[in-house]
């Protein structure tokens, strides 16, 4: 069964919702350009009250490996998110990482990130470094497959297309944000229901 992160978690409401209607995880978003971004403290506070067995995820775009170490050290953040133009060594000090890359990325360019848990698959966007609420031809994600590692499929997820995706990609997790929202870092709680049940039963 696909697994399923709900990204840009922003407050604790939104939070329990995800994991009552099913999350494995939760990213909180510590990207200072993000209209869903937190401090260290706010995120804390969230997950200080999540049940467990609840994974969360740090998520951080160009930041610096101190500032990293730093809000995962305050936070306790079990998984970190590189979702910018972070290097292999930016990623190797991270014993449970993941990369975003988007699917016009070079197969080669990304085989150098040997030591990352997962990939993240994302659409290419100029400038913009997820949240975009767009989609891609999921027929190019069969080359990052063969990597070896898992794949998590991200870019303009929603209720309406995720069984086709978990059906197409066979991944082994989604990753949904914009889609979710009726406003930047504010989530639907209903179409986070829908998201998670038709992921789940896309494939038995």
């Amino acid at each position: 069964m696909v697994k399923v992160k709900i990204c840009g978690i922003t407050n604790l409401e939104d939070a329990l919702q995800a994991v009552e209607a099913g999350a494995d995880a939760l990213g909180f978003n510590f990207y200072s350009k993000s209209p869903r971004c937190l401090t260290s403290k706010q995120a804390k506070e969230i997950m200080s009250q999540l049940p467990p067995f609840v994974t969360c995820v740090g998520v951080f775009v160009n930041a610096k490996r101190e500032d990293v170490q730093k809000i995962v050290e305050e936070t306790g953040i079990e998984i970190v998110q590189f979702h910018g133009d972070e290097r292999p060594q930016d990623c190797e000090p991270f014993s449970r990482a993941m990369k975003a890359f988007r699917v016009e990325d070079k197969i080669g360019d990304v085989k150098l990130y040997d030591g990352i848990s997962a990939i993240l698959l994302d659409a290419s966007h100029q400038g913009d470094y997820g949240g975009t609420g767009k989609t891609f031809d999921w027929k190019k994600a069969e080359p990052f497959q063969k990597l070896g590692k898992p794949l998590i499929l991200s870019g303009g997820l929603g209720p309406d297309n995720v069984m086709e995706a978990v059906q197409k990609v066979r991944p082994y997790a989604v990753d949904a944000c914009s889609r979710l929202e009726d406003s930047p870092g504010k989530k639907n709680h209903e179409y986070i229901r829908l998201f998670i049940r038709r992921a789940k039963e896309a494939i038995e």
